[in-house]
């Protein structure tokens, strides 16, 4: 099957990079348990910023012990430190046929803003794994660390094959099923599932992760430029339908996509998830932009 991009040079270049300096991935908390890094954790130790206190405990650190307290008190407690450990960030970018077959193709715009997030999270000592899906998921690079790494995460994207038809549903199973240390999952991906936004919903019961939706979306899909007698074909399973657009089949395709993004939004919303709606026809970088208040996304 062809790649989806056969240079990485296509994804990745030097002003590229330099946008993405300003940017930075934050967590509330990173489950307790990886490397050390420049996240918060959910775990209390001995990091350099101090948090709190608690009573000692038989085989607690001496040298945690606030001896100030002790004289004052008469009472033996141990300070308490934020660790700091890496966030794993999941890139699961929709590499199905259907993201392929338009120009410029969305998916290629998907696989630049996955490889933008991935870099800033590698920027920052966060291990990245990448987890192209269609009508199933696939590793393309296990999750790892570096700063360095940039290359290395490009050159795995350009190597992901073009899929098949859409399954996020069987996806996001095969996604939680691996059992991955609790970070930030990045689904990339018009969510044009033949079972409508229900298939999401059902595969993220399968997904533990904090999820970050990007929804690759272009100007006609809302307002599409069609008239006249059409034979339209599916470019997945190459079902046929013939259509005759009218101004009332316009209408009611609008309304019944204004629906499909705000079921979107719905389960973003319910998920207490980040929702981007990115113009696959505008530049990347400015749009992922706006999900960075001040240079910070917070997940």
């Amino acid at each position: 099957m062809p790649t989806a991009v056969t240079d990485p040079a296509e994804l990745l270049d030097a002003d590229f990079l330099d946008a993405l300096t300003r940017l930075r991935i934050v967590a509330r908390r990173v489950p307790r348990g990886g490397r050390f890094a420049d996240q918060s954790s959910q775990a209390l130790g001995s990091g350099l910023e101090f948090k709190d206190y608690r009573p000692y405990t038989p085989g607690d650190d001496l040298r945690a012990i606030d001896w100030n307290i002790y004289r004052r008190m008469g009472r033996v407690f141990v300070r308490l430190f934020e660790e700091l450990e890496d966030l794993p960030v999941y890139l699961l970018p929709d590499v199905s046929a259907s993201a392929f077959v338009e120009t410029p193709p969305r998916g290629r715009a998907g696989l630049r803003a996955a490889l933008a997030l991935g870099a800033v999270a590698l920027g920052q000592h966060d291990s990245v794994g990448v987890f192209p899906f269609s009508d199933d998921l696939r590793i393309a690079l296990p999750p790892s660390a570096g700063k360095g790494r940039v290359w290395t995460l490009a050159n795995a994207m350009a190597r992901i094959e073009v899929g098949g038809a859409t399954d996020i549903e069987r996806s996001l199973k095969r996604f939680g099923a691996m059992r991955l240390r609790r970070g930030l999952a990045v689904i990339v991906s018009d969510y044009f599932d033949p079972r409508g936004i229900e298939a999401l919903r059902a595969g993220l019961r399968h997904v533990r992760h904090q999820v970050l939706f990007v929804q690759l979306t272009r100007p006609s899909d809302s307002r599409p430029d069609l008239e006249g007698d059409l034979r339209l074909v599916d470019c997945e399973s190459g079902s046929v339908c013939d259509v005759s657009v009218t101004g009332d089949v316009v209408r009611r395709y609008r309304e019944a996509y204004a629906r499909f993004e705000g079921e979107l939004m719905d389960v973003a919303r319910k998920r207490g998830a980040g929702l981007l709606r990115l113009d696959v026809e505008e530049p990347v970088v400015p749009q992922l932009a706006k999900l960075f208040e001040s240079g910070t996304l917070r997940v």
